[in-house]
C-alpha cells in the first residue's frame, strides 16, 4: 500500500507541477511496475498496451460520438433547441435561465461533452438573457450547470471512458443516466425558481408564444428528436420487433449517430468541404488526446493493481469493520475534494482503478457506481476554485467576474447535492431503466 500511496501522490505533485495528466500518470505508471518488475517488463507492458489500445474495436465508440455532437454543432441546431425551450417556458419569471438549462440539456444529449455544451449554449443565450434585464449572477450560473449535464446524458463521453475501464457495459450505463439527468434538469429548474423567488427583479418573464409558435419550435428540431431517439432506442431494443428488430451495440448506435447527425448538418446546408474538414480534424485531435489519457490511465491502473493497492484497501477496510454506506459516503467525500483541484476526466481516470475494485468488492452494483461518480463529477464542474465550466464561460463572457459566477451556481450545486443524496438512498432510481433491458 505505502508504493501505491507514493505513487499517487507522485501523480498529484506532476499534475500540480503542470503536466499534462496523461503523462503524469503514465510516467509514473511506467516507473512504478519498472521498480515493482524490470525495466524491460514495463516497456513491453507499456508496447503492448499502446498496440492495444490503437486497435481495440470497443474504443471507436469515442470518436465516432465525439463526431456526432460537432456535426451537430456544425448544423446550427442550438439555436432551434433554445427557441424550443423559450416558447414553452420564457413567459415564466426566471423562464430564459429554465430555456437555458432545457436546451443544454437537450443539447448535451446528442453532444456529450460539458465543456461543448457550455460554450455553445453561452453564445445563444447570454445575448437573449441580456436583453430583457437578467442578473448576470442568474444568467451565467444556468449556462455553467445547465452544461454539466452533458457528461450525464446519454451519449456521454465519460460513461464511455468508465465503461471501457471498469468493463461495463455502456448501453446499460447510457440508459442509467436517462433518469438521473431528467432529475438533473429538474433540480435546476427548481434552483431557478429560489432565485427569482428571492429576488424577482433577477429573472424578468418573457412573452408568452402562441401555440402555432410552438408546434413551429418542435417542427425545427425534430430530426434531433428523432436521432436521439434513434441512438438511445437502439441501444436499449426499443425497436427490437418484427418487422424492425433493430438492436444497435454502443459502437453501432455511435456509428448511427455520426451518420444521422451528418444528414442532419448536410440537410440543413451548413457544411461544406472546408467546414467537414474542419470537423474531422477536430475529431482527431480530440480522440487523440483521449487516448493518450487513457494508455496513462491504463498504465498507472496496471502499476496499482500489481502493487496490490485494490486488495490491500478492501483488506483494510474489512478489518476496522466499516459498514459499506460509510466507506461510500467517504469515496464520495474524496470525489468533492479532489474535484475542487482536477478537472472530470482526470479525477475519474486517477481514481477509478483504485476504488472501483473495493465498491464491487462491498456488493455495489458498477452500473450504479458509475452513475454515483458521474453526478459527483459534474457537481466539480461547477465548485470552486477550479470549476471548469465556470472559467469556459468566463473565457466567452469577459465581462462578468469569476466570483460573480461563483456565487450564482450556488444553488445550483447545492441542488446537486440533494440529487446525490437521492441517487445514494435510493440506487433503484438509477437501476430501473437498465434492469428493465
Amino acid at each position: 500500500m505505502l508504493i501505491s500511496i507514493l505513487g499517487f501522490l507522485a501523480v498529484l505533485a506532476l499534475a500540480f507541477l503542470r503536466i499534462p495528466i496523461a503523462f503524469s500518470m503514465g510516467l509514473v505508471g511506467f516507473f512504478g511496475t519498472a521498480y515493482l518488475t524490470s525495466i524491460n517488463a514495463s516497456l513491453s507492458l507499456t508496447g503492448r498496451l499502446i498496440i492495444d489500445t490503437a486497435q481495440d474495436y470497443g474504443l471507436s465508440v469515442v470518436p465516432l460520438f465525439i463526431l456526432m455532437g460537432l456535426f451537430v454543432n456544425k448544423g446550427g441546431l442550438s439555436r432551434e433547441l433554445y427557441r424550443a425551450a423559450y416558447v414553452f417556458l420564457g413567459h415564466m419569471r426566471g423562464g430564459l435561465a429554465m430555456t437555458t438549462i432545457a436546451a443544454c440539456a437537450g443539447f448535451s444529449a446528442i453532444c456529450g461533452s460539458s465543456l461543448a455544451t457550455a460554450a455553445t449554449m453561452s453564445k445563444v443565450a447570454m445575448p437573449e438573457m441580456r436583453r430583457l434585464g437578467y442578473a448576470d449572477r442568474l444568467s451565467t450560473a444556468s449556462i455553467a450547470a445547465g452544461g454539466t449535464l452533458g457528461i450525464l446524458i446519454p451519449p456521454s463521453v465519460i460513461l464511455v471512458i468508465y465503461g471501457l475501464m471498469t468493463e461495463t457495459s455502456i448501453g446499460k450505463l447510457f440508459v442509467a443516466g436517462i433518469i438521473p439527468g431528467v432529475l438533473g434538469v429538474i433540480f435546476y429548474l427548481i434552483a431557478v425558481q429560489y432565485v427569482v423567488r428571492r429576488d424577482p427583479d433577477a429573472g424578468p418573464a418573457g412573452e408568452r408564444s402562441t401555440w402555432r409558435e410552438r408546434l413551429q419550435a418542435v417542427r425545427d428540431i425534430w430530426l434531433v428528436l428523432a436521432l436521439f431517439v434513434l441512438v438511445i432506442g437502439g441501444l436499449y431494443g426499443a425497436f427490437d420487433f418484427y418487422p424492425l428488430n433493430l438492436t444497435f451495440s454502443p459502437t453501432e448506435a455511435a456509428g448511427m449517430g455520426a451518420a444521422g447527425a451528418f444528414l442532419i448538418a448536410l440537410a440543413r446546408r451548413q457544411l461544406n468541404l472546408r467546414s467537414i474538414t474542419e470537423t474531422l480534424t477536430e475529431t482527431a485531435v480530440t480522440s487523440a488526446g483521449l487516448f493518450a489519457v487513457l494508455i496513462g490511465a491504463w498504465m498507472f491502473s496496471n502499476f496499482v493493481n500489481l502493487a496490490g493497492l485494490p486488495e490491500a484497501l478492501r483488506t483494510f477496510v474489512l478489518d476496522i469493520g466499516v459498514t459499506p454506506p460509510i466507506v461510500m459516503i467517504v469515496i464520495i467525500l474524496i470525489y468533492i475534494v479532489l474535484g475542487c483541484v482536477f478537472e472530470s476526466l482526470s479525477m475519474l481516470l486517477l481514481t477509478v482503478p483504485i476504488f472501483f475494485p473495493l465498491v464491487t468488492s462491498l456488493g455495489f452494483d458498477p452500473v450504479w457506481f458509475g452513475i454515483i461518480v458521474v453526478v459527483v463529477t459534474e457537481i466539480s464542474l461547477i465548485t470552486p476554485p477550479v470549476g471548469l465550466n465556470v472559467f469556459v464561460l468566463k473565457g466567452v463572457v469577459h465581462d462578468v467576474s469569476t466570483a460573480t459566477i461563483f456565487k450564482g451556481v450556488t444553488p445550483f450545486w447545492i441542488a446537486d447535492i440533494l440529487r446525490l443524496i437521492l441517487l445514494l438512498w435510493f440506487s433503484g432510481i438509477v437501476l430501473y431503466l437498465p434492469n428493465m433491458m
